[in-house]
Parts: structure tokens; C-alpha cells; sequence
């Protein structure tokens, strides 16, 4: 291995970070500051990506990531990005930024509907090449932004991803990769291109697709204003990256086929590797391209669960956060502590957050505890934070359980990480709940390591991404299920199960409101 290092630079769903590592995989050097999507005045369920604001606090993570590093910046022999997927940037002629989405907005709810109604099957029929709904999609909101933004529709040269803005911010080029590429909906899983016939069969501009280049292609050098803005040095290798999910993957060394991944993040997503393109006929199940050519990934998605315990630390957890803060702990380790002395099944209490999830018809109840008592010894926020991370487990279980059905692959090891997986009572939950066993890595940055490899493949490091994650990616724990427990976490599932119809009711009879509704329903 050559001296030098990598960077990755990650535009996540609540933060923006950039990972510093060596050649051999070890971090050494990472900024990362929280970051917010505002919704638009007026636009309801819209859900903004702030590229000025959002550029600023990733040039700063840069230059926080170099100085941790102790290294300079011309020490960096690449830099590739990653980010959250589904969200897009559009430019115009000149390559300026034009409008942006983040992940999960949900403006294009007419839309939806009526490209259903108007152009029916064409979803069915879309699915079956790219793997993908019109619900995240970016046909949808293309559509929005003709109705609704027309002056800037027509001004509209080019798409991309976010993480192929962050690459267009550095080096000026306007191109894509599949992964990410792959969760626009506008997309071959089987050719790894664009399929511009689709929006032209929708009435859409067809030629604003750019160049696709698999990860790990340089692309261009960093120019001089991204160097004066960011730190980093002028003519650095510019390399496409990937989805979080996909480079997350490879980060995990979840490069064959046959291989199981959760990833515990602001969303948590349960991924089988498989080696053809299938969709599923019931459409319950994404479909993506892997950041590995050959390999597509049938995912399961648990909505917000890093969010959801953002949310119980700052809303009801203050006096436990400045306990941890004298502690010098982590707010979450504490939270931990109180929840391991709470018995399995969190003293009953259901959360109803995010549903399983069924892809072509998606929506969540109205989020809520249920099952709370009076006694503080048993409603305590220990409890409530145990019931949580059982939650998220108990949804990555019913989700995998749903994949394996389709794919036909029966895996006894899962793969764990993300910010989700420091957590040694969290791990330990998973293991129980799904009755697998579970590695974590001793790298928590998963994404931005996959994207080191990427860079690596770029400057002739490794041989592949794959080659790369085999040899490099190394295991830090491993947790064995509790088969008593395990049976315990199989009725407290099918409970919740019920409940969670339940509640879903309510949403339907407009008594309470959806957490999260996909455009159209």
C-alpha cells in the first residue's frame, strides 16, 4: 500500500460530514455538523435541499476533517461523495444550481395521482426496469416543477444526484453513477443507464440525463474555487461515489451475492445482495443498483428511526442529556444504561412509528406510544427508549423476513452498522429479535469508507471495490442471539403487529394523522 489518504464527503438526511481515511482503512480525520431540510412556504410535504447553506457547512466540514487529520490537503490523493438517495439537484445551461429535493419529499402528492390515473400501469411498468415507485421518484416532482415553477422547469439543462452535485460543486462536471442514479426511478437496474423514455412517455424533457460513470471513475479535479471554499488542493482527482446505502454496503464488505446488511442511520434499511435485476411482482420490495456492477440489492426500509430518537433525546430527555454531558458520555450511551435494566419488551409498551414496508402502497400511523402506564417505574424513559430500539429491530425483522421470501436467500449473519450499531445494547436487541447473528465493524463510517474504495479503485489503490472491501473491511464485535429471548421478541412483534393495523384505521377514518404518506395515496 502507497502512502496517502481519501475523503469522502457525505450529504446525509441530518447532517453533512467529511471522513478522512489511509490507504488502509483507517479513519483519521472526520467534521461533521447537523444540518435541517426546511420546507418550502406554501408547498405542503415539500422537503427543500439548502445547496447554498448545505455547501457552506460541508466546505467547513472539510476543513475540520483535514485539520482532525493533522495532514495536508495535498496529502489527499482523491475525493468522492456519497449522500442520502432520491434527492435531486437541476441546473441550468451554465451548470448553476437551479431547484433541490431531499429524500423524502412529498410535494408531487397530485402528481402522483394523476400520473396513476392518467397514465395507468405506467408505474407497474416503470418498476419492472428501474425497481422504483413514483413515490421518492423524480419523474413525480419534474412534473411539480413544470406546474408549478414553470420559469424554472424551462430552464432546466440537466439532473443529477445530490451526491453528484457535491462532485459537480468540486470539479464542475455534471455526471452520475448508478446507485444513486437508481433511486430516481428513471433508471435501468439492468442496463446501469438512464431510460429518458420514460419521461418523455410522461410528457418531460428527456435530455437533461447526464454521462453515468460506474463508482470509482475519476470525473475531474477539484478547481480552484472549491479548493479557496473548501481546503482542499487544486487538481485533487474528483471519483464517483454512490448512494449511503450502497457504499454503506461496501463499506460492510456486502459485495457478493447472498450477503444481509442493516444499516442503522436517520432511516434504517435491510438489504439482501442478489445477482439478478428481478423486481417483485407484489411491489412491495425496492430494488437498487449496487455500487458493485452484477449485483442488485432488494431493500426494506424502516422510516425515521435515527430521527425518532433524536427527537426522544431533545423533546423528553434533557435532564439525562446534562447528566451525560457531566458524565462526559454520550446522551445515548446513558439512555442505554437506563434501558438495559428494563426486561425484554419494554414493560409492554408498543411505539407506532415506522410500518414494515410495502412499497407500492406506503404510509405510517400517526406517531405515538401506546400501552404507557401511570407508575414511572414502568413507563419510565428507560422503558421508552428500550421499546424504541426494540422497534427498529422488531420492523428490520419483519422487512428481512420479506425479503428472504422474494429472493429466496436464507442468510444466518447480519451485517450492522451506522450510528445505530455503537450501540452494545442496540446490537445485542437486533441479534435477539431477528435470532441471527450480528457483526458490526470496527469502522462505524461505513459509507464513507466504501467511498475511500472507491477512490482507491480511481488512483489504482485496489483492483475493485470489492477486492477492497474483502481485504481491508475488519470486524470489531459479533453478537449471538438469545434464543429464550428471541421467542419473547416474536410475540411482542405480533402484538405490535396489531396494534400498528389498528392505528393505521385511525389514519384511514382522517381521526389521526400519517407520520409519513407517499405522494398519491
Amino acid at each position: 500500500m502507497s502512502q496517502g489518504y481519501f475523503l469522502t464527503i457525505d450529504a446525509g438526511t441530518g447532517s453533512g460530514r467529511a471522513v478522512i481515511f489511509d490507504t488502509l482503512g483507517n479513519q483519521v480525520g472526520i467534521g461533521q455538523q447537523e444540518w435541517t431540510h426546511l420546507s418550502e412556504e406554501g408547498v405542503a410535504n415539500s422537503m427543500g435541499f439548502d445547496y447554498q447553506t448545505n455547501w457552506t457547512i460541508l466546505s467547513s466540514c472539510i476543513q475540520k476533517a483535514i485539520d482532525t487529520a493533522g495532514i495536508k490537503a495535498e496529502a489527499i490523493k482523491a475525493v468522492t461523495a456519497t449522500s442520502m438517495r432520491e434527492g435531486i439537484v437541476l441546473y441550468d445551461r451554465e451548470g448553476k444550481e437551479l431547484f433541490g429535493v431531499a429524500n423524502v419529499d412529498a410535494r408531487a402528492d397530485r402528481e402522483v395521482t394523476e400520473l396513476k390515473r392518467e397514465f395507468a400501469g405506467s408505474e407497474e411498468r416503470f418498476y419492472t426496469q428501474s425497481g422504483q415507485t413514483y413515490a421518492l421518484g423524480a419523474l413525480p416532482r419534474l412534473l411539480w416543477l413544470k406546474r408549478n415553477r414553470p420559469h424554472l422547469y424551462e430552464k432546466t439543462a440537466s439532473m443529477n444526484m445530490i451526491s453528484d452535485w457535491v462532485l459537480t460543486k468540486l470539479s464542475g462536471v455534471i455526471a452520475s453513477e448508478p446507485s444513486n442514479a437508481g433511486t430516481s426511478g428513471i433508471f435501468s437496474l439492468e442496463k446501469r443507464q438512464w431510460v429518458p423514455e420514460m419521461a418523455k412517455k410522461l410528457g418531460l424533457k428527456d435530455d437533461i440525463f447526464p454521462p453515468v460513470y460506474e463508482s470509482g471513475a475519476v470525473i475531474g479535479e477539484v478547481t480552484r474555487r472549491a479548493s479557496e471554499e473548501t481546503g482542499l488542493a487544486a487538481g485533487t482527482p474528483v471519483v464517483t461515489g454512490g448512494g449511503d446505502v450502497q457504499l454503506g454496503s461496501a463499506g460492510l464488505g456486502v459485495v457478493e451475492a447472498g450477503e444481509v446488511a442493516v444499516l442503522g442511520g436517520t432511516f434504517w434499511q435491510q438489504l439482501v445482495n442478489m445477482p439478478t435485476a428481478k423486481t417483485d411482482p407484489n411491489m412491495d420490495i425496492r430494488i437498487n443498483p449496487h455500487v458493485i456492477p452484477g449485483i442488485s440489492q432488494a431493500e426494506g426500509i424502516t422510516f425515521f428511526s435515527g430521527l425518532v430518537m433524536r427527537w426522544f433525546r431533545d423533546a423528553l430527555c434533557q435532564s439525562e442529556v446534562s447528566d451525560a454531558k457531566r458524565r462526559g458520555i454520550d446522551p445515548y450511551a446513558y439512555l442505554e444504561e437506563l434501558a438495559s435494566n428494563v426486561p425484554v419488551g419494554a414493560n409492554g409498551i408498543l411505539p407506532i412509528f415506522s410500518d414494515v414496508m410495502h412499497y407500492g402502497r406506503w404510509y405510517h400511523a400517526a406517531p405515538s406510544f401506546l400501552n404507557l402506564s401511570l407508575d414511572p417505574a414502568i413507563a419510565s424513559k428507560g422503558a421508552m427508549f428500550r421499546s424504541l430500539e426494540e422497534n427498529a429491530a422488531i420492523v428490520s425483522m419483519l422487512n428481512l423476513e420479506a425479503i428472504f421470501r422474494f429472493t429466496g436467500v436464507q442468510n444466518e449473519s447480519i451485517t450492522f452498522a451506522g450510528g445505530a450499531s455503537k450501540g452494545t445494547l442496540w446490537s445485542q436487541i437486533l441479534a435477539d429479535v431477528t435470532g441471527k447473528e450480528v457483526k458490526i465493524p470496527n469502522v462505524n463510517e461505513a459509507t464513507s469508507l466504501g467511498g475511500a474504495f472507491a477512490c482507491g479503485v480511481a488512483t489504482g489503490e485496489y483492483k475493485s471495490i470489492a477486492e477492497a472491501a474483502k481485504n481491508l473491511v475488519q470486524w470489531d464485535k459479533c453478537y449471538n442471539p438469545d434464543t429464550q429471548n428471541h421467542a419473547k421478541y416474536r410475540e411482542v412483534a405480533s402484538r405490535w403487529q396489531a396494534a400498528y393495523a389498528s392505528q393505521l384505521k385511525l389514519v384511514d377514518q382522517e381521526i389521526t394523522t400519517s407520520m409519513w404518506r407517499a405522494p398519491g395515496l
